[in-house]
């Protein structure tokens, strides 16, 4: 006659089979890239971004054909690291006159600049290493202390990455401490959209709604 099996080790069995699965859920979430950013209503371009398009017009062509995103290779992420490093390095800050008359436009490599030069040399960089227009994307921002910025967005498949002049650091778009506010169309590079507050995520949502179950 088989002897019967204690509950403890039944319930332990149980109990481990529930963890396991519970840990490989919490993997399949953390492998899963983050949420993208999302386009809102149109929105007038930065008028210095228009000026630039016509000082450069081959930096604002737009291929429908192109791939919206690229994959983050160990090439393309040391590419990105690689830019964002030399760029930043190249070009010495300062404070440009973008006054009523406008006389500083968003300058390519310039020996000196402000955070709109940054940007646009970084993109042009990565253009001219082979990346697709579509997948870099400039975006305006308010830091936390409430100064407008401009940073370059590159759209992967592991999720949207800053290119910053105020960090070396290459980070999630959710991750900075930024207020977006408008971003480049993907489709056309010479328009611009409002970029969508995020909401939370989906772990937030469903704490909130045990915590309303309660």
């Amino acid at each position: 006659m088989a002897r019967p099996v204690p509950i403890l080790v039944l319930f332990a069995v149980f109990a481990g089979a529930c963890f396991a699965d519970s840990a490989q859920a919490r993997n399949r979430q953390d492998t899963s890239p983050p949420p993208p950013i999302t386009e809102a209503s149109p929105v007038l371009a930065p008028f210095q971004h228009v000026r630039f398009c016509l000082r450069y017009p081959s930096d604002c062509k737009s291929d429908p054909t192109e791939i919206s995103r690229i994959e983050l290779s160990a090439e393309n992420s040391e590419l990105l690291k690689r830019v964002n490093q030399d760029v930043n390095l190249a070009i010495i800050p300062m404070v440009k006159d973008h006054g009523p008359e406008l006389q500083d436009g968003w300058t390519i490599a310039p020996s000196m600049g402000d955070c709109n030069d940054y940007a646009v040399t970084k993109r042009h960089e990565l253009l001219q290493s082979g990346l697709p227009a579509k997948a870099l994307r400039l975006s305006v921002v308010k830091t936390a202390s409430g100064i407008g910025h401009l940073v370059l967005i590159v759209v992967t498949t592991k999720g949207d990455l800053v290119l910053d002049n105020l960090t070396e650091a290459i980070r999630p778009w959710h991750s900075t401490d930024y207020h977006w506010l408008k971003i480049q169309s993907a489709s056309d590079a010479r328009f611009w959209y409002e970029v969508k507050a995020p909401g939370p995520s989906v772990s937030q949502a469903d704490r909130r709604v045990r915590v309303a179950d309660r």
